[in-house]
């Protein structure tokens, strides 16, 4: 209808992408009435109309010099303007232009206070190369929105293009001169048929008398039987070359896929972006680095090899350490789907782990939550009987379960021959900890060792791929300076401070202008510029992003730019521009990991001049060693998560050598050694300053009072298990003894239970399935073969939340029988005010969406959000806004929430108070735990900021119990985590392997007298609601323990409601 083959065959000689999407996208453009607005990432389309427009066109961007005056001469001449990378905003002064508000019958257009001729042959094209831009509606309404976004099967016909072009020159160049040539057979055919035409529609009378028509007809009859001939003899060429080139579409797929799943790398962190531009270069060098083969089948599996591997190593170089194996276990699981290696509905198993809930474990070595999970799995063919044969065979699974790495030894009985993925579903469900190692084993199986061994880059080979207009960018991380890497390899190639040609600026401070300066100087002269710490000037990024884009053009060979930026900790604080990012070549450096190489760094910022400058040597050495100890720690025990650090600190080398100063001058100015101030000093002033929450600088003063006492110099100290603080020694015996002494790494070294890993690599696994299912593609991939689409299994999941919640609850009703308005009565009913408005919320939400979904309402992006929620199994953002602190997937947490619901109806029948309360129920556990005070103090007349809440843990559960207590509440549903509780003894005592979070007895909570308190033998233990830990705190416990407090401190020991 809008264009036809001769008009598309002129594009595509232009340069525009041979799909269909490309050519439907450059139709819209040339026909649409509004300006047009292209969403332009991969910058295809700019390439297109700049060859179309050619020298017609002025290309301008908003902010630089002159911009509107070349818009206002374009717009009187009536030629064609591109604004190129436009951002989110756009400058109110082209308002009038978009919305084509003329004035003076049309003739003239108001740009900014003067009125400028308008031509009606004025075209304006606007681009952007952000990925998906949030503009505001009114500018939507003005413009056509255009999205050339590249599509898989674009960019794998482009790439098959690309590499038939290397491979087989003869072959592409044979079919472009047939495309050319078929395109030019298109547009002569249209000519001569619109002149015909012409002709015939002018021609009166008798027109077989008019020679000319009579013969421009026989011409063009002529020439049309020659154009079919040669188009017959050119599709028989073309269906050869075809057919020779298909041959190479295999590399050109798993090219594209790559590319697709680099790609999306963005959705983990924002520094990930990668631009089509820097991936033709790499999928390039790749082709030509593919070792040659005679033998065509065995040249395309060499080629698809060395383009994964080159595409890998690019990619991983600029990822962090966790974030390596969620890009390696997405690689393999892509590509084994886009081979049909693997079945989707059991990756889709793998990924979700629907969990069946209230399944009770009949083996002691399953926990619940892992029997729910292989009753799930059961439910599919290749699994069936699976439940069986592990209550039949306990003794062999308990031995399989319980070894040390279960995912190198072999599957009991027939499930040993299952496929590699079915064990890794088996594997998920009975020791979720050792997953991330299976999946590690499973990519080295399915892809190759290359894929999983961790290589130190050579920066040289990076260095090698950087260019005038392709920065290096150093991601940055705490206590790492990598810029030590380009001064060396500068010193190599005589770039150098006292060569003069070598710059670095450290910005912030107004040092905008300087770097200004010299990138200028350092463009035209051929120099190296370092920009560190670019995240500290966030205004500035926009104007460096021109910056490198305009001098990487026509600069000399030689320039270089360097840049560095720390990543923000959260993606909506992300402020580094997509185009330094995309163009650049992005390198991380992360620190050592493990005690062993935590504590030589440590002590590699000092020397043995640093030892020798005290007086006081034995004294000072000892305290030394120690705070060198502490700061391994602090910096190391963040990899356990909350367990480790409520928040996570960025605890750094300076730190450690502003303490060793302070000791030095405490030391020198007093005669006895102030023990009490230095842990003051270090604890609250060095490293307390980075500490935000209450429990941290606990556990931080914790540590320094057992490593930093009078009995260190007594020799009979232990830093850790098995690890003594040494004697008087030499810097590099200090070194020596850390490689004799130093025990294994385990939990241990750092005061915690070996559950501790048990529990953080669990939740390691954990995060890397979600992550690689919020990767999964939405056209296909694990929804594939499921049975059912994307909506349907939405639609299926919604309807039974609908159909399983619960009718709001009467407020009027409760209060006629509150009438006593107790503390617990009051709390009760807040509890039940909040469950509405999230049932409301629920039940709101859903019903929209439902009708989104019928096609009666228009989606929105919350819809679309909570459609995306449900599908991925994640509690959706409005609802947890409304609810409780909670870790759980959709699944499990609305049956929890049914739960909740049924307690509080149960309580609010008759507003007594239940035998048992379940605290974890409540929205705000802390309101009915001073409610119990409140009770007691009305009863007693009491002052309340003068009691506390005493705590007696029972012998008893919760079916023990017929009846409340007179006063106070017995409570149930804790858990403790990192140790566990006797009932013999009624003790904290260490935890039992493999038991994470086991279940509390019914604790007795009532209110006394602050002063009636025992503080002695008691340890404080927090509450938190989750494991989440920090923000989710609830109270404070005094526990009995026969050891000392501080090692249950170290130990992380907490309550939680929730696990």
């Amino acid at each position: 209808m809008l264009t036809d083959d001769a008009d598309i065959a002129t594009w595509q000689n232009e340069g525009l992408p041979a799909d269909r999407m490309s050519t439907e996208n450059a139709t819209i453009l040339t026909s649409c009435q509004r300006w047009p607005l292209m969403v332009d990432p991969q910058l295809q389309g700019i390439k297109w109309i700049k060859n179309k427009y050619g020298d017609h066109l002025h290309v301008v961007r908003i902010g630089q010099r002159g911009y509107l005056d070349a818009i206002e001469r374009a717009l009187a001449q009536g030629d064609v303007v591109l604004i190129e990378n436009l951002e989110e905003n756009l400058d109110p002064v082209l308002g009038p232009l978009l919305g084509r508000e003329t004035i003076k019958k049309g003739r003239y257009i108001k740009i900014g206070d003067k009125e400028c001729e308008y031509n009606p042959g004025f075209r304006l094209i606007l681009h952007t190369k952000l990925a998906s831009p949030h503009y505001q509606p009114e500018l939507q309404a003005q413009c056509t929105l255009i999205n050339f976004t590249v599509t898989r099967d674009g960019l794998e016909d482009q790439l098959l293009a690309d590499v038939v072009s290397m491979e087989r020159p003869d072959l592409e160049e044979l079919k472009s001169k047939l495309t050319k040539q078929q395109n030019g057979f298109k547009i002569t055919l249209k000519t001569l048929e619109d002149n015909l035409l012409s002709r015939l529609s002018s021609a009166s009378g008798n027109f077989l008398g008019d020679t000319e028509l009579v013969e421009n007809l026989e011409t063009t009859k002529h020439t049309a039987a020659d154009i079919v001939e040669k188009v017959k003899e050119s599709k028989v060429t073309e269906a050869k070359i075809n057919e020779a080139r298909e041959h190479y579409r295999p590399a050109a797929a798993r090219a594209s896929l790559l590319y697709f799943i680099m790609n999306d790398l963005n959705k983990i962190h924002p520094m990930y972006q990668f631009s089509l531009k820097a991936f033709s270069v790499v999928f390039q060098k790749a082709v030509v680095k593919a070792e040659p083969d005679d033998d065509l089948k065995q040249r395309v599996s060499n080629l698809i090899d060395s383009i994964t591997s080159s595409v890998f190593q690019y990619t991983t170089r600029g990822l962090f350490e966790c974030d390596k194996l969620t890009y390696i276990a997405q690689l393999a699981f892509q590509i084994l789907l886009r081979n049909k290696e693997i079945h989707p509905v059991e990756l889709d198993f793998l990924l979700r782990y629907p969990v069946q809930p209230a399944e009770t474990s009949p083996v002691e070595f399953l926990s619940n939550h892992s029997w729910g999970g292989i009753k799930s799995l059961c439910l599919m063919d290749e699994f069936r009987n699976l439940d069986r044969d592990i209550e039949g065979s306990a003794k062999r699974w308990k031995k399989f379960v319980e070894s040390a790495c279960p995912e190198k030894e072999k599957f009991p009985q027939e499930w040993k021959n299952k496929t590699s993925l079915q064990r890794l579903c088996i594997m998920r469900a009975l020791r979720p900890d050792r997953m991330t190692y299976a999946v590690r084993d499973f990519v080295e199986e399915k892809l190759g060792g290359k894929y999983v061994i961790g290589r130190s880059l050579d920066f040289a080979l990076s260095f090698e791929e950087t260019g005038p207009t392709t920065p290096m960018f150093f991601i940055l991380s705490p206590g790492v300076d990598p810029l030590k890497d380009v001064e060396n390899h500068g010193k190599k190639l005589g770039f150098t401070f006292d060569n003069k040609n070598f710059h670095n600026v450290s910005l912030g401070q107004g040092q905008e202008v300087m770097a200004e300066q010299v990138l200028d100087l350092a463009a035209k002269k051929g120099h190296w510029v370092i920009l560190q710490n670019i995240h500290l000037v966030a205004r500035w990024l926009g104007t460096l992003e021109k910056l490198l884009e305009q001098q990487g053009e026509g600069s000399h060979e030689n320039f270089r730019v360097f840049v560095s930026a720390e990543p923000s900790s959260t993606p909506e604080w992300h402020i580094i521009p997509q185009g330094i990012l995309e163009n650049s070549v992005k390198i991380t450096n992360e620190p050592p990991t493990g005690m062993r190489a935590n504590l030589h760094k440590a002590l590699d910022n000092f020397n043995q001049d640093t030892l020798e400058t005290c007086a006081r040597e034995s004294e000072f050495k000892s305290i030394f060693f120690a705070l060198c100890y502490f700061h391994a720690v602090v910096a190391e025990r963040r990899k356990f998560g909350p367990q480790g650090w409520n928040r996570s600190y960025p605890f750094n080398t300076g730190d450690l050598t502003i303490s060793i100063n302070v000791l030095f001058n405490y030391l020198e100015a007093n005669p006895k050694v102030p023990y009490d101030d230095l842990r003051y000093l270090f604890g609250e002033i060095m490293y307390g300053g980075h500490i935000t929450d209450h429990w941290d600088r606990h556990l931080c003063g914790t540590y320094l009072e057992e490593f930093i006492k009078p009995e260190m110099m007594e020799g009979d100290l232990c830093l850790a298990p098995g690890f003594p603080l040494p004697g008087n020694m030499d810097y590099n015996s200090y070194h020596q003894y850390i490689d004799d002494t130093l025990p294994v790494e385990s939990p241990y070294l750092y005061g915690l239970h070996p559950n501790a890993e048990i529990g953080f690599l669990t939740q390691t696994s954990e995060k890397l399935f979600r992550t690689v299912l919020e990767m999964q593609p939405r056209d296909g991939g694990v929804s594939e073969g499921g049975g059912m689409t994307r909506e349907e299994k939405v639609h299926t999941v919604l309807e039974e939340i609908i159909e399983k919640l619960p009718e709001e609850f009467n407020m009027a009703e409760m209060l006629g029988k509150a009438e006593a308005r107790t503390p617990y009565q009051v709390v009760a009913m807040q509890e039940c005010e909040r469950m509405n408005l999230l049932t409301q919320e629920i039940r709101h939400s859903l019903c929209e969406l439902s009708l989104g979904l019928k096609g009666e309402l228009t989606m929105t992006i919350d819809m679309e959000n909570l459609q995306n929620s449900i599908f991925l199994d994640m509690v959706p953002e409005t609802w947890s806004k409304r609810a409780y602190p909670s870790m759980s997937g959709l699944t499990l947490w609305f049956t929890d929430l049914l739960a909740r619901i049924k307690e509080l109806e149960a309580w609010t029948t008759d507003f007594v108070l239940p035998c048992a309360v379940w605290l974890t129920g409540f929205f705000n556990p802390q309101s009915f735990l001073t409610a119990i005070m409140q009770a007691t103090a009305r009863r007693n007349e009491w002052a309340l900021d003068s009691m506390s809440l005493k705590c007696d843990v029972t012998k008893k559960n919760r079916e023990d119990l017929t009846s409340p207590p007179r006063e106070g509440a017995y409570v149930h549903g804790l858990y403790m985590e990192g140790a566990c509780w006797n009932t013999q003894t009624g003790l904290i005592v260490d935890a039992r392997l493999k038991e994470l979070t086991p279940i509390m007895p019914v604790i007795f909570i009532r209110a006394i007298p602050m002063d009636k308190q025992e503080n002695s033998n008691m340890y404080q233990c927090p509450v938190y609601k989750t494991r989440q830990r920090g923000p989710t705190y609830v109270w404070t416990f005094n526990l009995k323990t026969k050891e000392k407090p501080s090692k249950w401190t170290l130990a992380g020991v907490a309550l939680l409601l929730q696990i």
